[in-house]
């Protein structure tokens, strides 16, 4: 995904980069790209916005990391086995699932006939379960209730 790879590139990252270096990297530019380091309006406006990149690039690094993941697989294997889908949504080859818990993720990369075919099937939840969400990297961006 366009985002991903523009997220890494703007902190100077990899897709291995560890919580720790993702923490590094988020530290070391927000040194450089601080409001409070510039006298000027016009500068200070430019960094105050520059910073509020960065600050959304590394929380969104930081929830698709392989750490936070793991961390938190055994709640998703939870949701994704336990609730069925309420309700999906596809733009840019991102697909949210909102789940009857009320949790809900965003899975990366999926091609758009995996979303038609997740909409035509008899049982989404079936198809999500063997296609989906094993399958793409996603992260939660609502908690369940």
């Amino acid at each position: 995904m366009k985002k991903i790879h523009t997220y890494r590139k703007m902190l100077d990252v990899s897709k291995a980069s560890t919580l720790q270096d993702l923490k590094t990297a988020y530290r070391t530019a927000m040194k450089i790209h601080h409001p409070d380091r510039v006298q000027e309006e016009a500068l200070k406006a430019q960094m105050e916005e520059k910073s509020k990149e960065l600050i959304e690039a590394y929380h969104f690094l930081v929830s698709i990391a392989p750490e936070t993941i793991e961390h938190e697989k055994p709640e998703y294997i939870k949701t994704t086995t336990t609730s069925n889908i309420a309700d999906m949504a596809y733009a840019d080859e991102v697909l949210r699932i909102d789940f009857l818990d009320g949790s809900v993720y965003e899975y990366y990369n999926v091609p758009r006939n995996m979303y038609i075919k997740l909409i035509n099937a008899g049982s989404p939840g079936r198809l999500a379960r063997r296609h989906i969400y094993n399958e793409f990297s996603y992260r939660n961006i609502k908690r369940n209730q």
